[in-house]
């Protein structure tokens, strides 16, 4: 038998160190009046590119971008309009170029979706993956997913 995948485990919003509250839009909605699957990446989107394109938290060094490379999403209950989401992040893993994160979408104290994203730093000017910095590295340690230790990127 398998074992049960984390992403299949139920998050808990507290262990997710960068949040962000956002709202559910009517345009967000599908035919069958639910939020579209699809919608769910923008969500996703919007929690890790406030985080990294921040100039205050200082991810994304000058002539250094960020690409995401990789997005699993997992839907776990249904979401209706009107409402007020909570977007939770938390970095589990680093990586020679990549960090990846852990992502939940919560409403009224429910984890409706969660997601693994990859993201990669890139060159600006070559568009090519580059290793990531000390700097960053020590800047992401704030945004480490609670309850888990994130080992430093092999070199």
């Amino acid at each position: 038998m398998n074992a049960p995948s984390r992403l299949d485990s139920t998050p808990r919003l507290e262990d997710f160190p960068y949040r962000l509250s956002d709202n559910v839009r009517f345009g967000d909605l599908d035919p069958n009046q639910h939020v579209n699957n699809a919608v769910y990446a923008t969500y996703f989107e919007t929690g890790r590119v406030t985080l990294m394109k921040s100039s205050e938290y200082g991810l994304t060094p000058p002539g250094l971008a960020w690409i995401m490379v990789r997005l699993d999403i997992h839907f776990r209950s249904e979401l209706h309009w009107p409402g007020k989401i909570e977007l939770g992040l938390g970095v589990v893993k680093l990586g020679r170029t990549s960090v990846t994160f852990e992502q939940v979408v919560f409403s009224e104290g429910k984890c409706v979706a969660s997601a693994m994203s990859v993201g990669v730093m890139i060159d600006e000017a070559t568009r090519r993956p580059t290793p990531l910095t000390a700097e960053v590295v020590e800047k992401l340690k704030p945004w480490h997913k609670r309850g888990i230790e994130v080992a430093p990127p092999k070199e």
